[in-house]
């Protein structure tokens, strides 16, 4: 392991940012005798038709000087794409442009994708041929042997990243590979880096350095530093730099407060997981130790670029990166923390030290703070040189610092800076202070509520709570924000760095050093418990916070409320208290009381100020008169509270947004008002076993979330009486209801539908086929997914077949175009064997994902490539699915596991070219291949084979099908395969075999193909052996549908899984 420090390059931060604000997309660098007229005006076209910004240079190049704005053209392009051909080196001029735009893959972190057309890589790398003869008349022209040489090295370099070739390929595709490339660069979101990015070029060339990313090994590398030094943002800098070089990539923020939560780390664990493989339906973990065996399992194969962001733990590294082989070849984990010690246990490859600006770079970002210009204003310098050397050239200290300085007079700079001389120890937290004393008294308040107890909070729901206190957060928020003490997230959270939220923790606890009671707020759990049980509270507490390293048992004092009669927040996170509060302050704005044996809200408390009221385990049995007066009150939880068995009239509650219930075990009913709740965005009942009444209609005109989950009493839904558009979202789990009303035609913006275990549930009401904008469709556990009525009839005909029905363009279809936005549709667990879904449903191209897994299905139809748009097809554990007759055109990807009965079979009519072992036949009616020996079927582990199998002949009603067998044969031992199934077309069996049966020293191997009826014929067989270091087997893409793979993965060793599959071509010669 290797530990660096970082260099002191001077280059610009200008050019960094700039990134960010590319003038094209893609700069096109060409030699115009040689493809101006075809190549690269083809290419130019393809690139435009996507709409990606290209700059193309029309002009005939004159001189032997580029021309200003050609290099600002380079400059200003996030993409260089070079065609290298016959004579791009006799040009001068494309050899300076080539020189501009490697010094701005450098500095500029501009992608460099070299295209080689019409010629070899290794000519232009070495230059031979004709790039060779160019250079001998540079040689002889330019008496510069520099000049020259470093033509040749620039050369040299770009020759070696990875591009495209052309090679003997169709020129049609290989531009359409290009502009594939080019488009996935260009739609990737970049990384929030920072306002001022100031001296990170150096860090970003010192650590791809480290990272060595041409190399095909798996590095881990850290990057150590205190807080507030710029760890993140130079890893946020690394990331968006070459996140695109790598197969898939995850920035894992906050890993040190994100894993201290309950189930923090299997929640980080799945986060990965989701961004690697993009599904985030299906990989839930269930338990941190399950976790790592699917990173491991998932990943191993993935080259990925992971950050770990802020650790402080090993056991967070330990769960989410435990070792290289975790990941596959070309793997790069960057890790960022301020301990040491953490990166050498955990042996990191190399560790890179970041240290405090120096002087230069601290004055330019100070100053861009503070003057908005790269150096201070003259009457300001000797001021400037003051602040900087109390900043001590942290990064963080000087953007606060510099913030809060802009637009003072120097009568005030100098006030400022004397207040920090009378600092001691030059403390980064009392530094950062000064900005927060310039705050009004209600932006302190902001400020050290978030400090204390808001923190990664959605920023709406924290100014809902403030605006109850009065504190204006609306403006007080903007202006945390423009002092650079909070800012808000890309999901519009609240965030603000470790060092200000210490330094607002620290200013509460200097209020009564000694004395926690005395004290605005408490969240350290120590004090909190001190306080409580001891009952040493006082008028001064504002907030409270129990957060425990523990569940634990909190004994309240007697009177331990009654003397807060400020106390504007209180959250319970996870103590139980001992008994519940005899009084409550009425500035209470957020109440969650948390696990507490409430029996009645005192009866002092109105709550006109409530905005959030949550309880847990409570022994309330009716909220009736303790909530009429919470007039203000936005958020209701109650969390097992097995007493509780009504939810009253809310109609004295008009600002209701979410009502939320789980394991409310005694809850009966539901007051018929809550359904006609004017303001209520959210309902949602989990575990609430004897709920039975709900209301019985609906008229909730705001609703956008209807959840019941685990109800098992519940049986009937409600009417819905009126147009509900802003409805998105419903979902059934596990609820006895016995059918959705008609009436769901009415929720005319529903966008999901999550039906599932409602085994009661027989049906759909047909017009859930009329929702307009629905996307999303789950339907589990159905006998018949829509009941269809022989009345409703299809304006608009359609073709369909399968081998046993025909429905004609003339005739009349059951339904109407339904669903017309559905992009995903789940029809897990469902009878479709019966029915015919796929002919009578004729959607729309925009279906991309469709689920059948452990269905009924015997047959995919022909008539499925009808579903011109789906991309993911999955048919897992269909154990009585026996052919696919056809796949859409567009499939990308699928599983079949477990699928199918007989191996996979699929259209085509040739021996996949990955087979080792191949024999071809002329229409016979058996067809057999051997492999001499000796095998060592030890080092074998699996047998793959293939026949070519032409329609079946003589078809008529009844007929049987084929008894078509497989026999392997060695050494005497006989092993039998069959596939018993009719075909109308050529098409191919695979059939994996496991060589457990057969001795480990095999003379030979040899497999018979027949069929006793002699109603088929065959074409070819092979046979393949696979080792076990092959990692996997791919059908060649000529005998499937555009753009899908076969893999039979280490999974499907005993035949328990085969793949359909998407697959990067990591091995084609055709990119380099």
């Amino acid at each position: 392991m290797a530990l660096q420090g970082a260099s002191s390059s001077s280059s610009s931060f200008l050019s960094f940012t700039d990134q960010y604000r590319w003038a094209y997309d893609v700069f096109l660098s060409f030699r115009g005798e040689d493809t101006r007229n075809n190549f690269t005006a083809h290419l130019y076209d393809a690139l435009h038709r996507k709409g990606i910004n290209t700059y193309i240079d029309y002009d005939l190049r004159r001189g032997n000087e580029i021309s200003s704005a050609l290099l600002k053209a380079i400059e200003e392009s996030r993409i260089a794409v070079i065609i290298f051909s016959q004579n791009y080196a006799s040009s001068t001029w494309c050899l300076d442009e080539l020189k501009k735009i490697l010094d701005c893959n450098k500095t500029r972190q501009q992608i460099v994708l070299p295209v080689f057309y019409n010629i070899d890589p290794s000519e232009v790398r070495h230059q031979k041929r004709s790039f060779g003869e160019a250079f001998e008349k540079h040689q002889h022209r330019f008496n510069d042997d520099m000049k020259v040489r470093s033509w040749k090295e620039t050369l040299k370099e770009v020759a070696n990243l990875s591009g495209f070739h052309l090679g003997n390929r169709n020129e049609s595709e290989f531009i359409s590979e290009i502009v594939e490339e080019v488009s996935r660069i260009v739609n990737r979101i970049y990384l929030n880096v920072a306002k001022y990015p100031v001296g990170i070029e150096s860090h970003i060339q010192d650590i791809n350095l480290l990272l060595s990313i041409g190399m095909n090994d798996i590095r881990m590398i850290g990057i150590l530093g205190v807080g507030g030094i710029g760890k993140t943002t130079i890893a946020k800098a690394i990331y968006n730099s070459i996140a695109y070089q790598f197969e898939a990539s995850c920035f894992l923020a906050n890993i040190r407060e994100n894993s201290n939560r309950e189930g923090g780390l299997m929640h980080l664990q799945e986060t990965l997981l989701c961004e690697i493989l993009g599904d985030s339906r299906n990989l839930k973990v269930g338990s941190v130790d399950r976790g790592i065996n699917v990173i491991k399992h998932r990943l191993c194969s993935k080259k990925i670029l992971l950050i770990l962001d802020d650790v402080d733990k090993l056991v967070q590294l330990e769960n989410l990166a435990g070792d290289h082989d975790w990941f596959g070849l070309g793997s790069r984990i960057i890790i960022t923390t301020r301990d040491q010690n953490l990166l050498t246990s955990h042996e990191v490859d190399s560790i890179y030290k970041m240290n405090e600006l120096d002087h230069d770079k601290a004055l330019q970002l100070f100053s861009l703070h503070a003057f908005k210009r790269e150096k201070p204003i003259d009457d300001y310098v000797e001021l400037t040189e003051d602040a900087i050397r109390y900043a001590g050239g942290l990064p963080l200290a000087l953007t606060v610092l510099g913030s809060d300085l802009k637009g003072r007079s120097i009568h005030q700079w100098k006030s400022a800076l004397d207040k920090l001389k009378r600092i001691p120890n030059k403390d980064i937290q009392m530094i950062l202070r000064t900005s927060y004393d310039g705050l009004d008294d209600n932006e302190k308040d902001i400020f050290l509520d978030i400090a204390c107890f808001f923190k990664t909070k959605d920023v709406d729901y924290v100014i809902k709570v403030l605006d109850s206190c009065r504190f204006f957060p609306d403006d007080g928020i903007q202006r945390l924000m423009d002092k650079c003490l909070i800012s808000v997230d890309e999901n519009e959270k609240l965030w603000m760095h470790d060092l200000l939220q210490d330094m607002g923790r620290e200013i509460v606890r200097q209020e009564s050093p000694k004395e926690p009671g005395k004290r605005s707020r408490l969240w350290f759990h120590e004090d909190v418990r001190s306080v409580l049980e001891e009952n040493t509270v006082t008028n001064k507490i504002e907030g409270i916070l129990i957060d425990l390293p523990e569940r634990d048992l909190i004994c309240l004092g007697s009177k331990a409320f009654m003397k807060m009669k400020r106390l504007r927040i209180f959250i319970n996170r996870n103590a139980r208290l001992s008994g519940g509060p005899n009084y409550l302050s009425n500035e209470l704005s957020l109440l969650d009381l948390g696990e507490c044996p409430l029996q009645s809200l005192p009866s002092n408390f109105h709550g006109k100020k409530l905005i959030d009221f949550q309880m847990r385990s409570s022994h309330i049995k009716e909220l009736g008169e303790g909530i009429k007066n919470f007039q203000n009150l936005k958020f209701m939880s109650s969390f097992d509270c097995k007493f509780l068995t009504t939810i009253p009239d809310i109609s004295r509650i008009p600002n209701l947004e979410e009502l939320y219930l789980r394991n409310c075990e005694s809850l009966i009913e539901v007051h018929d008002f809550v359904g006609s709740h004017d303001h209520l965005t959210s309902l949602s009942f989990f575990g609430c076993s004897s709920l039975k009444s709900f209301p019985r209609s609906l008229r909730m005109r705001s609703l956008e979330s209807l959840v019941v989950e685990d109800c098992s009493s519940l049986q009937s839904f409600p009417d819905i009486e009126c147009e509900m558009e802003c409805l998105r979202f419903i979902k059934f789990d596990q609820a006895p209801i016995k059918e959705l009303p008609s009436s769901i035609g009415y929720l005319t913006g529903l966008q999901d539908i999550y039906i599932k275990g409602c085994k009661n549930l027989m049906h759909l009401p047909t017009n859930i086929l009329e929702l307009q904008h629905l996307r999303n469709l789950c339907v589990k556990n159905f006998s018949e997914i829509v009941k269809l009525p022989k009345e409703k009839r299809c304006s608009t005909p359609c073709v369909m077949s399968t081998e046993e029905c025909e429905i004609s363009s003339n005739e009349e279809l059951l339904l109407p175009p339904p669903l017309p936005a559905l992009e995903y549709l789940n029809l897990c667990d469902c009878v479709l064997s019966k029915s015919d879904f796929f002919t009578a449903f004729n959607f729309s191209s925009t279906l991309e994902t469709l689920e059948q897994s452990r269905s009924d299905i015997v047959i995919l139809p022909t008539s499925i490539k009808r579903f011109v748009g789906l991309r993911c097809l999955m048919l897992l554990d269909c154990k009585q699915l026996e052919q696919i007759l056809e796949l859409p055109p567009n499939i990308e990807e699928g599983q079949l596991e477990e699928a199918l009965s007989g191996g996979i079979i699929f259209p085509g009519n040739k021996i996949p070219d990955w087979f080792s072992h191949r024999k071809e036949v002329s229409n016979s009616d058996s067809c057999e291949i051997q492999i001499n020996g000796p095998l060592c079927l030890d080092q074998i582990k699996g047998i793959v084979l293939c026949a070519v199998i032409g329609p079946t002949i003589g078809i008529t009603p009844g007929t049987p099908p084929p008894d078509i067998s497989a026999k392997i044969i060695g050494n005497g031992v006989e092993r039998f395969l069959r596939e018993r199934t009719i075909h109308l077309m050529d098409h191919v069996w695979l059939e994996y075999s496991i060589p457990e049966s057969f001795n480990q020293e095999e003379n030979s191997l040899r497999v018979e193909f027949s069929c006793e009826s002699k109603i088929v014929f065959f074409k070819g067989c092979g046979l393949h052996l696979i080792n076990k270091l092959e990692e996997n087997v791919k059908v060649h893409p000529s005998v499937l549908p555009k753009n899908v793979d076969v893999e039979i993965e280490d999974s499907v060793a005993s035949m328990d899984g085969i793949q359909v599959s998407k697959r990067q071509r990591d091995g084609d010669d055709d990119i380099l």
